[in-house]
């Protein structure tokens, strides 16, 4: 979640990259290509048009609990909260008379969760619906009775635990299949010229139950009974293995979006699918700290050496990478330099330094270089590149977005606080030594050892320190020995028998996807194509929008601005259930085993997804960061409690939006 850091967080802001056309040029040349000068322009006006503060970038699993409930809802659905609301009320009178839930015993409770259950199995297809409409208004935490947001999160809560001990989610998982399967309302939305909301009632009602479930029941807290923990732990089974014979859940959800994306249903919800999809395959798997934990379990069943560090932990305290706002600028003066600046040892890595950290700068020193007394033409040299450095530095510290005023003196080097080594520990592989060695031997002996890493007869000292160092930072990693295994297993396929493999709940989902793992990938990737905001619309393109247009498009200019907003926010979402669900697969794969990884990059690859990565920085990211696609009254549980205000297109320009996390993870 993007948000405005506090004051002394210590993060950099982000940096708009502009449209990319502008490549290299000399500074001092008459005239710039067209493109450069589109770039400077556009650059310019984002940083005139938009406040840029200091931005705060968590990297965790997801965002808090309230946002992940409101995303799942879009603003074009506000005004079915009541119509639940309606239908939960009128037949809570018909079973319980003089009171009302909350005031009801558990088994009370209980007691009427079974008759709703028992009235969902009827012929009719609207009591049908408003009966599933009444355990939707359970599962949003019966807001009518509440006082306060936290009051309708608490209730949410302990509404679902209730509905899937009494089975709500395996009927609605029979419900669900039957509305996949119903060809009729498939061949309705074929037939219609343009799709709204109204097309995907019904499925959007399954969906928002179970979503709700699974949010609700995968959050951890430590105020949880036995018995809630116990139900927490068989859901996770449940959805993760296959149960009576059927296919596991994340399964079924990527038959939909194979199936939405091949055009034979595109009336499909596909935004809820996707969070949905996303929230399962975390439940089932586990987030960053299962994966953690199964990483250190895995390296001890191995025989390897402890990790000296929690990878996601390290992440986490690091400081944003951006790059200098004036990144154009400083690649002209590396390509023409004045012939003064080249002088001297220091000033002819000029153009390194600019293209590096300052963490890089500072430890880019020689452990074993000897100091030798300087003449007095390189000490004066080396003060003229002593000067460009602490130019470099004043460029690469400075704030990116606010030039300096010129009475400002540049700092020098001395007086900037570097930090005193990587935040990592750094690795070094087994064919790092070797590779080493061989070139160190090529040079100093004139032949090489082959993969004898001990024997250094003949090498001066410093190699002896650099091989000693190398083998300090030895790293084996799990992918390391898969991979030997499997040669092992290639050579003597007879003598070693079959490899005996554990039926987790990873790679049960990875035997299920394999037969039709490219589709997925290939499904996945065109909705984070027409997702994304630099897309163009074309004929040939899948519509995204089905679960967020009205059935009325809007006549006026405050109800356009909304649909705007809400159609930004929409694609956000789903950019962000995509992106997550494929790195939550890969680091997941990649554990499992080195080939599954492999095999899903490489299907990823093949349907071009780094050009599509690659198009979402093709604009200005600072106005993609800091945009607010979001209208706070309307989200929930906040719209279910208060009052709406009247809205305006002042009050719409105006509010503050607390903004779509459109990342929270990032490889």
């Amino acid at each position: 979640m993007e948000d405005p850091a506090a004051p002394g967080s210590g993060n950099p802001p982000a940096n708009g990259y502009g449209n990319g056309n502008g490549n290299g040029g000399g500074k001092g040349k008459p005239a710039a290509p067209k493109g450069r000068e589109t770039f400077r322009s556009q650059r310019r006006e984002s940083e005139g048009s938009v406040d840029c503060p200091t931005l705060e970038f968590e990297y965790g699993d997801t965002d808090g609990h309230a946002a992940e409930l409101s995303e799942l809802y879009s603003y074009t659905e506000h005004l079915e909260f009541t119509t639940n609301r309606r239908c939960f009320e009128e037949d809570f009178k018909t079973q319980v008379q003089g009171k009302e839930w909350l005031e009801l015993e558990e088994d009370a409770q209980k007691a009427y969760v079974m008759g709703l259950l028992d009235r969902l199995e009827v012929v009719s297809r609207e009591r049908r619906l408003k009966v599933a409409r009444a355990v939707l208004y359970l599962a949003q935490g019966t807001f009518g009775e509440c006082d306060s947001e936290v009051d309708v999160l608490h209730w949410s809560r302990y509404n679902c635990f209730l509905l899937y001990q009494m089975g709500t989610f395996s009927a609605f998982l029979e419900l669900l299949h039957m509305e996949i399967d119903n060809s009729q309302a498939c061949s309705s939305a074929l037939r219609k010229p343009a799709i709204s909301i109204a097309d995907s009632t019904e499925l959007r009602v399954l969906l928002s139950v179970m979503y709700l479930m699974v949010e609700n029941i995968r959050l951890e807290r430590e105020t949880d009974s036995y018995g809630w923990r116990t139900a927490r732990e068989t859901f996770r089974t449940e959805l993760s293995f296959s149960m009576h014979n059927e296919e596991p859940f994340a399964l079924l959800l990527f038959s939909m979006v194979t199936k939405f994306c091949s055009g034979l249903a595109p009336h499909f919800p596909i935004k809820k699918v996707l969070l949905l999809l996303w929230k399962v395959v975390m439940f089932t798997l586990g987030g960053f700290e299962q994966l953690q934990a199964l990483k250190v379990q895995k390296r001890e069943e191995l025989g390897l050496p402890p990790l000296a560090e929690d990878s996601i932990q390290v992440v986490k305290s690091m400081r944003a990478a951006s790059p200098p706002s004036y990144t154009l600028d400083l690649g002209e003066s590396q390509l023409a330099p004045p012939p003064s600046k080249l002088r001297g040892r220091r000033g002819s890595r000029r153009q390194l330094l600019t293209k590096q950290d300052s963490l890089d700068i500072y430890n880019e020193r020689d452990l074993f270089k000897t100091e030798e007394p300087a003449t007095e033409e390189e000490e004066e040299s080396a003060g003229d590149g002593e000067r460009t450095l602490d130019g470099e530095l004043d460029l690469l510290e400075q704030d990116p977005l606010v030039p300096p005023p010129p009475s400002q003196a540049p700092l020098s080097a001395e007086r900037v606080a570097f930090p005193k080594g990587l935040p990592w520990t750094p690795k070094v592989r087994q064919k790092d030594i070797e590779h080493f060695l061989e070139m160190s031997r090529n040079k100093f002996i004139g032949f090489t050892l082959g993969q004898d890493t001990d024997t250094l007869v003949g090498l001066p000292r410093p190699i002896h320190e650099s091989v000693k160092t190398l083998k300090q930072h030895k790293y084996i990693s799990i992918a390391d020995v898969q991979i030997k295994n499997e040669e092992e297993l290639e050579k003597c396929p007879m003598s070693l028998g079959e490899e005996v493999v554990p039926e987790t709940p990873c790679e049960i989902l990875y035997q299920g996807m394999l037969y039709s793992l490219p589709q997925y990938m290939i499904a996945l990737l065109k909705i984070l194509l027409a997702a994304a905001p630099t897309s163009k619309a074309k004929t040939d393109s899948i519509n995204i929008l089905a679960d967020v247009l009205p059935e009325e498009m809007p006549i006026t200019v405050l109800q356009s601005m909304k649909l705007g907003i809400d159609v930004n926010r929409h694609k956000e979402i789903i950019v962000k259930s995509i992106s997550a669900l494929l790195l939550l697969l890969l680091k997941h794969f990649k554990l499992n085993h080195i080939y599954q990884f492999e095999y899903v990059s490489q299907h990823l690859v093949f349907a071009n997804c780094i050009p599509l990565i690659l198009k979402f920085f093709n604009q200005n990211i600072l106005s993609y960061i800091t945009a607010k696609n979001s209208i706070s009254v309307l989200d929930y549980p906040c719209c279910t409690i208060q009052d709406l205000p009247e809205l305006t297109t002042e009050s719409l320009t105006s509010m503050p939006g607390r903004g779509t996390s459109k990342q929270k993870n990032a490889p």
